[in-house]
């Protein structure tokens, strides 16, 4: 029998077949570096349009601090207004309530029983202390608050016997409540 020896045969397509793969391989990385460079160039062209771009805008930006400066200062300066305004209505507004509520008070007073020493108004609240001929005379008055459009919740908050030239008279303090009454509107008035 005879024999053949195929072993260097196999042994040179083994060698020939790792070759191929060997380049195969390497013009794959080849490639693949290719690949990742030029990604890599078009990234870093694409950041540099970017910061480009950021650094224009930021300069830009940077022209209209001054306009967003004078825009904030007007705001601010039309807020101080608005709040000047309104603090102005309320002050013509209680200054009007206050004149009708003087003039309550003195359309009120029975001046031939009884007299005020004081009137004192702290925001809603009115303070009043006077002198008065007797209870009754007292109790009519507070009655007569009562029946004001400007005053509400009237409370006797002392009430003392004192002697004025002579004769015994009753010191009162009251407590009161003030109160805007609400303009009449067409719809009220039916």
């Amino acid at each position: 029998m005879l024999r053949i020896n195929l072993l260097p045969i196999r042994q040179l397509k083994k060698r020939a077949k790792a070759r191929n793969q060997i380049v195969s391989f390497a013009t794959l990385v080849v490639f693949l570096l290719l690949i990742l460079g030029a990604v890599a160039f078009l990234q870093t062209t694409k950041i540099n349009t970017i910061e480009s771009q950021i650094a224009q805008l930021t300069a830009e930006k940077k022209k209209y601090d001054p306009i967003l400066k004078e825009m904030q200062r007007l705001e601010k300066a039309k807020k101080d207004l608005e709040n000047k305004i309104t603090i102005i209505k309320k002050l013509k507004k209680d200054s009007s309530t206050t004149v009708r509520i003087l003039d309550e008070v003195a359309n009120k007073v029975d001046s031939k029983r009884m007299w005020l020493k004081s009137l004192k108004q702290e925001g809603a609240s009115l303070s009043l202390d006077g002198v008065a001929l007797d209870n009754r005379t007292i109790a009519q008055f507070m009655d007569a608050l009562k029946d004001s459009p400007f005053i509400s919740g009237v409370n006797l908050s002392n009430a003392s016997l004192t002697t004025v030239s002579g004769r015994n008279l009753k010191s009162f303090s009251l407590a009161c409540s003030i109160i805007s009454p609400q303009k009449e509107t067409p719809e009220t008035k039916k």
